[in-house]
């Protein structure tokens, strides 16, 4: 198996409780993610990494009832990186793509954008999900590693933040990886100073206003977006 990716989610968020479920234009966050990252191309396989606790059962069950191509994956709560290997180690992909469940408006063409760069580059980490040393918006990507990347970071990786947060251990490392990003293809997306993904209540209400729907394209979403912002609506 070539890619796969793996959607980060819990339902156990201190500054927004609950926000996979919370409701976007019908439908909650966690379903947007969903349905937004299976349209990618490139990817062969993708699993949802939750919690192996009872606050995110009632999130596996909502998962479970859609019926999609995905595969849920419980695993140690604030093990992150364990989390994240245990999900793929018996898959052994050549590429393993980190999806963040905070960022539901996420382009599915952004994500096979990465992999391409990323396979054309003798790298060991990418990234376009976050405007760092490049013109993205926040939470239109993701992250991509090699697969023996991320098995050295489940092997090396020993302070607290470097097991809760999955690629904490490249960037204290950074003399030890080939990090590299991208700007978007498309000019128009250009935009780093639009913020997409969810941390708090005032970044949800921002997205809920927005005239959008979950098949939206990422062109159709800055649009709007900057429409909306010059009308002083957001």
């Amino acid at each position: 198996m070539k890619n796969i990716g793996v959607i980060q989610a819990r339902l156990g968020s201190t500054r927004l409780p609950n926000k996979m479920l919370l409701v976007l234009k019908e439908k909650p966050i966690i379903e947007w993610v969903i349905r937004r990252v299976l349209k990618s191309e490139l990817l062969d396989k993708v699993i949802l990494a939750i919690p192996d606790n009872k606050v995110n059962d009632v999130l596996e069950m909502y998962v479970k009832n859609l019926n999609l191509d995905i595969e849920i994956f419980r695993g140690n709560e604030n093990d992150v990186v364990k989390r994240f290997y245990d999900a793929v180690k018996k898959y052994k992909p050549l590429n393993v793509v980190r999806i963040c469940a905070d960022n539901p408006l996420i382009s599915p063409k952004e994500i096979d954008n990465l992999i391409k760069f990323f396979q054309n580059k003798d790298i060991d980490y990418a990234y376009n999900h976050i405007p760092k040393n490049n013109l993205y918006p926040d939470g239109l990507g993701a992250e991509i590693v090699k697969f023996e990347v991320l098995e050295k970071i489940y092997n090396n990786a020993m302070l607290k933040e470097e097991r809760e947060h999955i690629f904490n251990y490249i960037w204290n490392n950074q003399n030890k990886f080939k990090i590299e990003t991208f700007n978007p293809e498309n000019e128009f997306l250009q935009k780093p100073y639009i913020k997409l993904d969810i941390d708090t209540f005032d970044d949800y209400y921002k997205l809920w206003k927005l005239d959008i729907n979950i098949n939206s394209t990422d062109v159709d979403i800055i649009k709007e977006y900057e429409e909306k912002t010059k009308k002083g609506i957001i």
